[in-house]
């Protein structure tokens, strides 16, 4: 398979909310690594690919969680504790939300 990422990911944890377009509940889930335009993320919410996602992304240290879109690339279930992990492209490349992640993630 060709990997086609034109940002480096860094492995990173830091908790998530999110809301697909299509559900009108909030859930919640965590990061397994970030670049500037994609999130890994697993959740106990089972994702479609190509569906569209609001995501707060609460960085340690910041009062404010980091918004921003996204759509899901792809999604697996089949993970013996029951969660999904996904993979999401951000709407557009976030440069500041990604230098705000690397300074928590190096303190």
């Amino acid at each position: 398979m060709d990997d086609r990422r034109v940002f480096e990911r860094m492995q990173a944890r830091f908790p998530l909310k999110f809301l697909e377009a299509t559900a009108s509940d909030e859930s919640s889930g965590e990061t397994f690594d970030i670049s500037a335009n994609g999130i890994g993320l697993t959740s106990r919410s089972s994702l479609s690919v190509n569906s569209r996602l609001e995501v707060w992304l609460q960085i340690p240290e910041q009062a404010e969680p980091f918004y921003t879109r996204a759509e899901v690339v792809w999604s697996l279930k089949n993970r013996e504790d029951g969660l999904c992990r996904a993979g999401v492209r951000l709407e557009k490349a976030e440069l500041m939300g990604l230098a705000r992640a690397l300074w928590a993630k190096a303190r």
